[in-house]
């Protein structure tokens, strides 16, 4: 995520971006994008040391649903995902209760990190979650992410218990991801509720990974039918490999 430093700046060829201090979250500079003079050439995402695009564009909530209203014909609903745009519940909020007006279904698809229950006006507008559960050892989780999975877990219970999961979504590489322990504790935890979503088993594919794993192979098909097999003995009746 863009955090407003400003070192993209001078290294645009075409001075598409600008620096505005004080306009970011937390009176942070904000890099203010013209995507009229920008030629995709990405050098502002590789000079970035947190590989973050500044090429955004900062809407209220009624702009981003001008745009939905222009493809309602075509369109039975939206998901909202990020980033992570739990991160800005009030804001989903607003647009949820917009889109709601025109009949609409509001989807989010969320790294979980955020507590849903503490956002009771969004849950009434949201129809549905996809949860990724990333790890489901806490040392795992936090090897992974650097941060905690209590929350992430917590989602899940609450989300079944209120039918608002669409799919719960896993990674699939191991030994970074535990995997097996991950499909048993989701199983575990929301037992009564497991044939109300899809478990989404994701071979892990190394398309644009930048990071150690960027030279790691896809699991083999022999391996996420064994994650597949697995999951059905939990439980699971909607499972899809991907």
């Amino acid at each position: 995520m863009c955090i407003g430093c400003g070192i993209c700046v001078d290294k645009c060829p075409v001075q598409a971006l600008t620096l505005k201090k004080g306009a970011g979250e937390g009176r942070r500079g904000a890099v203010i994008w013209d995507e009229t003079k920008c030629i995709q050439c990405d050098n502002c995402i590789r000079v970035c040391p947190y590989s973050a695009s500044p090429k955004i564009r900062y809407m209220e909530a009624s702009e981003v649903f001008e745009q939905v209203s222009k493809n309602i014909p075509f369109i039975r609903g939206i998901t909202v995902s990020g980033g992570e745009c739990t991160l800005y519940p009030e804001f989903l909020t607003e647009l949820f209760e917009l889109v709601k007006t025109k009949g609409l279904t509001c989807y989010i698809d969320s790294n979980g990190c955020t507590d849903f229950s503490r956002y009771p006006e969004l849950m009434k507008y949201c129809d549905k979650v996809m949860l990724d559960v990333k790890a489901w050892d806490k040392e795992v989780f936090y090897r992974l992410t650097q941060g905690e999975n209590d929350i992430v877990k917590k989602n899940l219970v609450y989300l079944a218990e209120e039918h608002k999961l669409e799919e719960v979504r896993i990674v699939c590489l191991e030994p970074e991801v535990d995997v097996e322990a991950t499909i048993r504790g989701i199983a575990e935890n929301v037992e009564k509720y497991l044939n109300q979503f899809t478990l989404k088993l994701i071979a892990f594919r190394n398309h644009g990974v930048s990071t150690k794993l960027k030279d790691r192979e896809t699991p083999s098909y022999e391996k996420m039918r064994e994650w597949e097999r697995i999951a059905g003995l939990c439980g699971f009746s909607n499972i899809r490999i991907v």
